[in-house]
């Protein structure tokens, strides 16, 4: 018996309509970034360890798919290791590079290595897959695509600003009917880190504060505890978990709490100098809201911290972002800040499909097909479809013998937006009978007429 056939969960085969439904959303993402002047790059789907772990967390680092060492290499696994129960060490030494978790490290890298190329701000954009061993479910994928665009070497909060018009712009053209844009501040996980005199914890305090629209605030307290976060300081932090009201609001509140805070307040300035400009220069459907608890869990952010949800939808965040100080320092060159956003091209393809979003033109197929009764008739077709594609007309003529109703069938299977018939009388009269398949009309058309009529 045959085994039968599958892929690994978190992954996907995509059928011709899907990859037209994907290029369709990475056109538009692109479209918006060239505007703002971003460049494309691309760097390898695979990197050295050393690039990438360390730079995302314990919890990242986890997530990562390490690729096995092959060939003479494999013979120089420490089994020692192995022995003493040295896991990590043990499974250092069978692999030496790792498929890429997301491209904003790799970005780092490219920097470094390319910096005497490169003019400075550099805004790049890159559209590439990545890889995470995370538990497959809805939204949450094993290999997905991500659509990056950063801008490095400048510490100037106007690039926030820009890369906030380019998430409303491409939402909006996506005919994303609703969504908000949550920011936060690292500054200001930090100034509450601070002021509950917990600034050993940040990571601890951040990672359990970013799980609170999954886990709630009994969730939160209790990872709090998990990760000995002592109760005075978790008293401290409670009311920050129902802060509520205009984002003015939320700030003037913030303000009183990190008041003890000098880096809590330059977060603080920073948010505001992003709100009044918003304000100022107006997004066209984005809604902003201050959310404090809001880390997304990646430990480079130095700064502003960007994650965008679709409104009334039960998915996770279709974007994100942030503002890393040093991230090229972890490589060799210090002091190059830099901010970028990423477009979630799987989760926006799962919403515009459950609600009917795609353009209809994506629909259909080739413009014409030709279908014909024998060889001299398909010689014909190929001549005439040779001239309609010389003169920008997507066209195929049918090659195989078959009935007519077989290659209905397949225009349909194609959707062929016309469908052309040529039989002998058509051949006499240089004609060919023209159906319009989606109304059904149908008309003898000349040849010299033809390429008019489809264009």
């Amino acid at each position: 018996m045959a085994q039968k056939q599958g892929i690994p969960k978190g992954t996907r085969d995509f059928l011709p309509m899907n990859v037209m439904k994907r290029n369709y959303i990475f056109d538009t993402i692109k479209s918006v970034y060239a505007l703002h002047g971003f460049v494309p790059i691309e760097t390898p789907s695979f990197e050295y360890n050393s690039t990438l772990l360390g730079k995302y967390g314990e919890e990242g680092d986890r997530l990562i798919f390490r690729i096995l060492n092959s060939g003479e290499k494999v013979k120089k696994a420490d089994t020692e290791a192995l022995s003493k129960n040295e896991l990590g060490k043990f499974v250092s030494s069978l692999s030496e590079k790792s498929l890429r978790y997301d491209l904003t490290v790799p970005f780092a890298r490219f920097v470094v290595q390319h910096q005497n190329e490169l003019p400075f701000p550099f805004k790049r954009y890159q559209i590439q897959p990545v890889w995470r061993a995370d538990r497959p479910q809805h939204g949450r994928y094993q290999e997905f695509y991500q659509c990056d665009a950063d801008v490095i070497g400048s510490e100037s909060l106007w690039h926030e600003i820009s890369l906030l018009q380019i998430i409303d712009e491409g939402l909006e053209k996506l005919k994303i009917p609703a969504f908000t844009i949550h920011l936060n501040n690292r500054k200001i996980l930090s100034g509450i880190a601070e002021v509950c005199q917990q600034e050993e914890n940040i990571i601890n305090i951040t990672q359990a504060l970013d799980k609170l629209d999954k886990i709630g605030e009994d969730g939160v307290i209790n990872e709090f505890k998990k990760r000995n976060i002592p109760q005075d300081a978790i008293d401290k932090m409670k009311p920050l978990f129902q802060l509520s009201g205009s984002n003015e609001n939320k700030l003037e509140l913030l303000k009183s709490f990190l008041s003890g805070s000098e880096t809590g307040l330059k977060g603080i300035e920073e948010m505001e100098f992003i709100l009044s400009k918003c304000k100022k220069f107006g997004l066209k459907k984005a809604s902003l809201n201050i959310s404090v608890t809001l880390a997304r869990g990646l430990n480079y952010y130095t700064g502003s911290i960007i994650e965008v949800t679709a409104d009334n939808i039960k998915m996770g965040s279709i974007c994100g972002g942030g503002r890393y100080d040093d991230l090229t320092g972890l490589f060799g060159l210090k002091g190059l800040s830099g901010v970028g956003i990423s477009f979630g091209a799987d989760r926006i393809y799962d919403i515009l499909e459950s609600l009917d979003l795609f353009p209809s033109k994506l629909s259909m197929g080739v413009k014409v097909l030709f279908v014909s009764m024998g060889e001299k008739e398909t010689e014909q077709a190929m001549i005439l479809s040779k001239t309609l594609k010389e003169n920008g007309v997507s066209s195929e003529a049918y090659a195989d013998k078959a009935k007519i109703a077989k290659q209905m069938k397949y225009a349909n299977k194609v959707n062929a937006e016309f469908v052309a018939v040529i039989g002998e009388t058509e051949i006499s009269n240089k004609t060919v009978q023209l159906k319009n398949m989606t109304s059904g009309e149908q008309k003898e058309v000349s040849w010299d007429d033809l390429i008019d009529i489809l264009k």
